[in-house]
């Protein structure tokens, strides 16, 4: 179904309706720091974010900076991730990544796209998340419930998560980029369901022009 071309001040009005809905939405990784939050955030994907929560203390423990954890053995470090999934490869790009901060950096977690996106382990995604939420720098972040509801509200069409990320940037002001990812998120968390949308309770039903897929009363 080819869905109408949504203006950007008719995505502002839906964008104004789910963040008061959802005013406490924030990032759900807990983190103190940059290199906190890159580590948590990598570990997050294919996982949970309560599942990595529950992983991140002990882990900050024992590995507190780049430094500790370029140094760590790689089998103690697959121990302590084990539960968030893929942990040998999530451990791996965890000490590739803290030894090019070490080698590069100094130890510090850039703050560009490009710089962050060169790290191990670290996509767009991932850098997007730490530019909107450790250094406030925007950055619109396209996961799984990002890109399934803004194609059911028609503001992207593309299927591609950088795609989708143009189109989003496009579509709505670099102010806006990090917060709109957080509602989006608990919106598709809260109601608009992968497999079943829980229409009847959405917000913005009646601003969405895809209403009814997969829908509940």
């Amino acid at each position: 179904m080819k869905l109408p071309r949504i203006t950007r001040a008719h995505a502002l009005v839906t964008l104004d309706c789910l963040e008061a809905t959802y005013p406490e939405a924030h990032c759900a990784l807990a983190h103190q720091n940059p290199w906190q939050l890159l580590v948590a955030t990598i570990l997050s994907a294919q996982c949970t974010d309560t599942r990595v929560n529950l992983v991140t203390p002990l882990l900050f423990a024992r590995y507190p900076d780049p430094a500790a954890m370029a140094a760590a053995e790689p089998a103690e470090l697959e121990a302590l991730v084990r539960s968030t999934g893929f942990f040998r490869n999530k451990a791996k790009n965890l000490i590739a990544c803290a030894a090019e901060l070490v080698r590069k950096y100094k130890g510090e977690v850039p703050r560009e796209m490009a710089a962050l996106v060169a790290l191990p382990g670290v996509g767009r995604k991932t850098a997007n998340v730490i530019l909107g939420n450790a250094f406030d720098v925007p950055g619109m972040v396209v996961d799984t419930h990002v890109g399934r509801i803004v194609r059911r509200l028609g503001w992207a069409s593309a299927q591609t998560p950088e795609r989708v990320e143009a189109q989003l940037c496009r579509l709505l002001p670099a102010k806006r980029w990090t917060q709109a990812a957080h509602v989006l998120i608990f919106h598709g968390r809260q109601c608009c369901r992968a497999q079943t949308a829980w229409c009847s309770a959405c917000p913005v039903e009646d601003r969405c022009p895809q209403v009814g897929v997969g829908r509940r009363k």
